[in-house]
């Protein structure tokens, strides 16, 4: 009996040993699992989620949670020496900003330089820094910089009227992202040749103006042209792609300046739809094209890959002012033909500041030195080559083939168009057939234009509907010569201005014959 009892005790103890050492395991190996899918969770934390879970104020400081870091260390050494610093720059500043502000002095001023000019006390604060690739060729940094100064900056503007107006810049204001390029890296001491540096982005410039002993508002217009006139300055001639070259060593480098990679030509052709300016439902508008490098100055459009050497026609429709708008008021759109240029075309493709090749603008530039087309200074032509002006003479074939999706000019839904060909300086016309109860009409009729001055002529193409009583205006289309006179020929289709729809298709060609005339 006492075996059979101590069998079935044994039994059940050995039992018990493993189902507790079963249960253990099972334990850590859910630990186990546990600990993995927690360390996987913290491997797919975000820097948003590690920051709802530790206050900054716990955050090691060789823990980085973004790309710009933070430059205490920096800020604390640029604090130590910032007196040296704002002697350095004030000057820097003042060699190279005095000298845009007269290019972009108002016509209302006749002077406007610096009389004072320190940074003041209170030196700027880092608050990020990253690097950029730069393939070994250099190091390329962007610091993010933000200054609440008070320097002591005075301007001696002088207006046409002749009263002097000392003006002080004063609540200055400033956050914005530098870049610095250290180039070439060299092994002598510091390592790197120069430093070019920009502003890569502005976020915010404030400053107030205030004319020493007196009001400038008292005087109408001054703060705003002052105002606009020190903001375009100092922005366009620092804004990135921009760039100043300091130099640390001796050496040549001028091949980390920014040069111009070509040339774009804008020709303004039309504007439609102006705005009324005129009690008598008249206007006299007149455009002003000028470049400008600011992203919060300038309106940005569509994406227009422009193909070197092609001309490309775009319409771009007015807008208010280049700040952001919050209205959808139609002011009309204007026509351009842009013709970009790279430098260095000439291999493979027919040059087009070539003297013996007919394109508008360039090819007044490219002659201005004489009939065989050698580069030559001002003061090196004789007037006679001074007075020497290109005459692009030729033939344009113009091919009025089609029409397509006319919109209807009568009641049973139809049309009976024709074409209207019209040369703007010699005044020559011819006009298509008619083409009865169509709007896709097919007329294939071809017209010959004697142009006499093909950089400044222009052809309009008039669509009307004939009409037993006279004819009715469908919608025009004009072409400038540019791209018939620079490609020798090429087919469009091209929308008719004025109609709800419609498109005209054309095949141009162009027969060169240039002559020069003095004048």
């Amino acid at each position: 009996m006492s075996f059979f009892f101590g069998l079935i005790v044994g039994v059940l103890f050995g039992i018990g040993i493993i189902v507790a050492f079963v249960n253990c395991e099972n334990t850590r190996s859910k630990k186990r699992t546990d600990l993995a899918a927690a360390i996987a969770a913290f491997a797919r934390m975000t820097v948003e989620d590690s920051r709802k879970l530790l206050p900054a104020e716990y955050y090691p400081s060789w823990v980085v949670f973004s790309q710009r870091q933070k430059l205490k260390w920096l800020n604390l050494e640029l604090t130590k020496i910032w007196p040296y610093v704002n002697e350095a720059a004030s000057e820097l500043i003042r060699t190279n900003v005095e000298p845009v502000l007269e290019q972009y002095r108002p016509v209302i001023l006749s002077s406007l330089k610096f009389s004072k000019l320190t940074l003041g006390t209170v030196a700027p604060q880092f608050t990020g820094v990253s690097i950029v690739e730069d393939c070994g060729e250099g190091i390329t940094m962007e610091l993010e910089l933000q200054w609440d100064g008070n320097p002591s900056i005075v301007l001696d503007i002088k207006t046409r009227v002749g009263v002097a107006l000392p003006v002080q810049v004063k609540n200055v204001a400033f956050t914005g992202v530098f870049r610095l390029i250290f180039r070439p890296l060299v092994d002598e001491f510091p390592c790197f040749g120069a430093v070019c540096y920009s502003l890569r982005e502005k976020k915010k410039m404030d400053f107030t103006l205030k004319v020493v002993g007196g009001d400038i508002s008292s005087i109408p217009g001054i703060y705003d042209a002052i105002e606009g006139t020190i903001r375009d300055a100092i922005e366009d001639s620092l804004t990135w792609p921009v760039r100043k070259v300091v130099p640390i060593l001796p050496g040549d480098y001028s091949d980390l300046e920014l040069k111009p990679v070509g040339t774009l030509e804008v020709k303004l052709v039309q504007a439609k739809e102006l705005t009324n300016k005129d009690i008598i439902g008249k206007s006299d508008p007149y455009a002003v094209l000028y470049v400008r490098p600011l992203r919060d100055r300038t309106k940005k459009s569509k994406t227009i890959d422009l193909e070197p050497g092609k001309v490309k026609d775009i319409w771009l429709k007015l807008v208010k002012d280049l700040e952001v708008q919050r209205d959808n008021k139609n002011r009309g759109q204007v026509h351009l033909e842009l013709l970009y240029i790279p430098f260095g075309m000439e291999n493979g493709f027919t040059n087009p500041f070539a003297p013996n090749f007919s394109m508008a603008t360039s090819l007044e530039k490219a002659l201005k030195s004489g009939i065989d087309g050698a580069e030559a200074n001002d003061t090196e032509k004789t007037p006679t080559q001074k007075r020497k002006e290109v005459i692009v003479r030729g033939v344009l074939s113009v091919t009025v083939i089609s029409a397509e999706d006319l919109p209807a000019a009568d009641l049973m839904g139809k049309a009976d168009p024709f074409v209207v060909l019209h040369m703007k300086k010699t005044e020559s016309k011819n006009k298509t057939r008619v083409v009865n109860e169509s709007l896709n009409p097919v007329w294939n009729q071809t017209f010959d234009f004697v142009v006499e001055d093909g950089l400044h002529d222009m052809l309009i193409l008039e669509v009307y509907d004939h009409d037993t009583f006279g004819k009715d205006h469908m919608g025009r289309c004009i072409l400038t010569l540019t791209r018939v006179i620079l490609e020798g020929e090429y087919k469009d289709s091209l929308p008719i201005d004025g109609t709800k729809s419609g498109k005209l298709n054309l095949h141009l060609k162009w027969a060169p014959q240039p002559i020069y005339r003095d004048n």
